[in-house]
């Protein structure tokens, strides 16, 4: 299974989602492969904000690697599933869908609200951290079935 894990910039909340979901995959033995991307172009080819890279590493998982990449038009065929952290980015990648198939892969992470973006404020990413943690052990469990 390919799950794409989308938000602005593809430096804070995106990658934790990813590091997140492969961790927790990982940890079931389950072969899914979790990428990340951003709808917006800012930081493509940067590593994740040292800030998300910490509270990931603080609760043993190692997002340093990735690098951001902006979302594709192609991803949306490539990937089985495309979670947004809100409705802005949501509307961004709908509006690359060619087909309804591609519409309805794309959903919000946390149906009916919104993951915040910690960018412009250190205390969120704790709390980020632990909504995204919590919204991907529903997922697993959901698409584990």
């Amino acid at each position: 299974m390919k799950i794409l894990m989308v938000c602005l910039g593809n430096i804070c909340r995106s990658p934790l989602a990813e590091g997140i979901l492969q961790h927790l995959a990982n940890e079931q033995g389950l072969d899914w492969q979790v990428d990340s991307a951003g709808t917006g172009n800012y930081h493509i080819g940067g590593k994740p904000d040292p800030r998300s890279v910490k509270v990931a590493k603080q609760h043993g998982i190692d997002i340093s690697r990735q690098r951001a990449r902006q979302i594709t038009r192609e991803d949306l065929s490539d990937f089985d599933h495309i979670y947004v952290m809100d409705k802005s980015n949501y509307k961004n990648v709908v509006a690359l869908a060619s087909s309804a198939d591609e519409k309805e892969k794309i959903k919000l992470l946390i149906t009916g609200d919104v993951v915040p973006d910690p960018y412009y404020d250190d205390a969120l990413f704790e709390p980020v951290f632990d909504m995204i943690y919590a919204e991907c052990g529903k997922l697993l469990t959901f698409l584990k079935k």
